[in-house]
């Protein structure tokens, strides 16, 4: 009687046992990471659990005369407030400006929080009409076009080379540093496929790549969506991993 009483309280206990450390493996990853990435030039990292496992999404910021610019938003959603509390505690300097690369809520899921903020927010008219298509969080403002935005003096463009990860994906450069934002159409060195293809069409993504790599050939430093960011060789890269899933699509006919 008494074993069976033991096998029972066991029974009881392991799945709250499962638990706690299931918990404290997902408070293992940082909420929030911020890297210096050049002089004025940040990356701000946050991660969401993809199966069990945390994944990290990155943003840029730039900090000029008056104020901080933002590319894109955290993708968690606890930490909308404690970037502003970091940047404000580093910086001392209010955000002034965010620029969101395209729909998905790895780029956007901040866009109303910061917008109730008073701080103005834009995305390109296309990713404005998919967002409201698929319900997720739309920007105050919009630009038709590749724009040139004036953030303290440093020049700012926003390209859309053309439909790949998603149909609105567009980048942002820094063209005095040579730094290029890519978002999620530029795929880490660390990443060994395309990622999430709902939205992409890869065929397009190949053209829209060469376009890309043709527009700007000074780059330093890129800042892919997700994972790690290197140099121009995620460029090489991501348009490698295009190559290698078209090769096993024509392989499986």
């Amino acid at each position: 009687m008494e074993k069976q009483e033991k096998i029972a309280k066991w029974k009881l206990l392991f799945p709250l046992i499962f638990l706690s450390v299931n918990l404290l493996a997902q408070s293992d990853f940082p909420k929030l990471q911020i890297s210096k990435l050049a002089p004025n030039f940040y990356v701000f990292t946050t991660y969401r659990l993809l199966g069990e496992d945390p994944f990290p999404a990155n943003g840029l910021y730039m900090v000029g005369s008056t104020g901080v610019y933002m590319v894109d938003t955290p993708w968690d959603t606890t930490q909308f407030q404690p970037l502003l509390d970091s940047i404000k505690a580093r910086h001392h300097l209010p955000v002034k400006m965010i620029v969101s690369t395209h729909f998905h809520d790895d780029r956007t899921a901040g866009l109303a929080f910061y917008a109730q903020k008073g701080i103005p927010t834009y995305t390109s008219k296309a990713t404005d009409n998919i967002s409201k298509r698929k319900g997720e969080k739309r920007a105050q403002f919009h630009f038709l076009s590749d724009t040139t935005f004036n953030w303290d003096g440093t020049l700012v463009q926003t390209f859309f080379p053309g439909h790949g990860h998603s149909p609105d994906n567009i980048v942002v450069w820094f063209e005095n540093e040579g730094i290029l934002h890519g978002g999620c159409m530029v795929k880490s060195v660390e990443a060994t496929n395309l990622g999430n293809l709902e939205d992409a069409d890869v065929k397009k993504w190949e053209v829209s790549m060469l376009n890309l790599i043709d527009h700007y050939k000074s780059v330093k430093w890129v800042v892919p969506g997700h994972q790690e960011w290197s140099g121009k060789v995620a460029l090489k890269h991501t348009l490698n991993l295009i190559n290698g899933y078209q090769r096993t699509l024509q392989s499986k006919k």
